[in-house]
């Protein structure tokens, strides 16, 4: 990171009084990621993936940053609600937004490049589909249930029918959907994975239709961070990409960088997801 920059921050950081709250908080900063529940491993460990942002967050807090990769929803959902982190970074929006919503938490900055994840509805080429309205009767494939694609699904159905919304039948993973379409186990099957969708594409099948974007992978920060760390934390964030040394922390984090959004943007969205 560069150098002006680092002490700008650090700077920043000592007019809220980060010291103070360090030696108040002799334990780690406890960060939480999760990296949704349809995908598979992105490789490496939170620990080494984030390690040279750990470096400087330790410098700016005071405290030796501890990753927890927390897999499991329920886990997370309980560890959100009671504060077990000081900082979450969030695949799945509906855990975060709710966080948000209900527990206190901070939105610290959005992941960019996702910001626009959404929902596509996938049938054969052949497929008498036209439209969302003709899955009535219809079973609709998606992944797992409480994965926020298919929250994504279950809003964009909602819309379209109601209370009454057609059978759906959740299998593990994104890339498991294309196989209950293509052996008649659903008449349809919804992935927001670009990958997935791309493939399905290039084979000459078709979209049926698209859901709206929801922003994911969220970094939020505890309603028990100081009010100017949690500023601090989140300025650190988003100039990653302003120097040589945070675009490699970004490409390490498999990340182009991070980005501002109003809270209570991604809380009216969560309104429309039923959160």
């Amino acid at each position: 990171m560069d150098k002006r920059n680092f002490i700008g921050l650090m700077g920043g950081a000592a007019l809220f009084g980060p010291t103070v709250w360090a030696q108040r908080n002799a334990e780690s900063l406890v960060i939480a990621v999760n990296e949704g529940a349809t995908y598979k491993s992105l490789g490496g460990s939170p620990a080494e993936r984030f390690a040279g942002i750990a470096a400087d967050l330790q410098r700016l807090t005071g405290r030796a940053p501890r990753f927890l990769m927390v897999e499991n929803y329920g886990e997370l959902a309980l560890g959100l609600k009671e504060a077990r982190y000081d900082v979450a970074y969030v695949h799945p929006a509906h855990y975060s937004i709710r966080a948000m919503s209900q527990s206190g938490w901070h939105l610290a900055a959005l992941t960019q490049g996702f910001t626009e994840y959404r929902a596509s509805f996938m049938v054969p080429a052949n497929s008498p589909l036209k439209t969302l309205a003709d899955l009535k009767g219809r079973k609709v494939g998606a992944p797992i249930e409480d994965s926020i694609t298919s929250v994504l699904t279950r809003a964009t159905l909602r819309e379209a029918f109601g209370a009454e919304l057609p059978e759906l039948s959740y299998v593990r993973y994104q890339d498991a959907v294309p196989f209950m379409v293509e052996h008649g186990l659903a008449a349809c099957g919804v992935s927001a994975s670009g990958q997935v969708v791309k493939e399905w594409q290039d084979k000459g099948e078709r979209i049926l239709h698209t859901s709206k974007p929801v922003p994911i992978k969220h970094l939020i920060v505890s309603p028990k961070v100081p009010a100017g760390l949690r500023v601090d934390l989140s300025n650190y964030f988003l100039g990653l990409e302003q120097s040589a040394d945070g675009k490699k922390r970004l490409e390490t984090l498999n990340v182009p960088g991070f980005i501002p959004f109003e809270q209570s943007a991604l809380t009216g969205i969560g309104t429309w997801l039923g959160v």
